[in-house]
């Protein structure tokens, strides 16, 4: 549907407004279609986040600096997220044994259980698949990306 459509308005300055309009509101659709796969496993999409830093990371741990700069969400906290993942038993923290003032964050064998599970079981990819072919996928991507410069 068109973003006219959507918010019932086809008042815009002009195409940066709307293109700017239409990526917030998109952004807001996407959050909207994760929330309840990530509710499934009991995660925020900034706990995913981090899962899957970590998950790339693996076997070598991150810190939380890393994970900060990684981040999709740069607003957030990470070491709140990190707290509350450890209390989910899917990372652990442990002193560096190179730099004693940094802490190693490293993901559990439940938290890649968790993310493999949710590998296979997310379904909101499909509604992706079915509206966007692996080209215009791609196409969109790169123009997000030419959009931050």
């Amino acid at each position: 549907m068109r973003i006219e459509d959507e918010i019932k308005s086809n008042k815009f300055e002009d195409n940066y407004q709307k293109v700017v309009i239409n990526v917030s509101y998109t952004s807001g659709w996407l959050n909207n279609l994760l929330r309840p796969e990530f509710e499934k496993f009991n995660l925020t999409q900034q706990q995913f986040n981090i899962l899957r830093i970590l998950r790339g990371q693996y076997p070598k741990p991150a810190t939380v600096n890393l994970l900060k700069e990684r981040m999709i969400d740069k607003m957030s906290d990470a070491s709140r997220i990190v707290d509350r993942l450890i209390q989910k038993g899917l990372v652990s923290r442990c002193t560096n044994k190179s730099d004693r003032r940094a802490v190693d964050i490293r993901i559990s064998e439940e938290g890649l259980s968790v993310l493999s599970k949710m590998d296979v079981e997310m379904r909101s990819k499909e509604y992706l698949r079915n509206n966007l072919t692996e080209a215009e996928a791609a196409q969109l991507s790169d123009l997000l990306d030419k959009l931050r410069g």
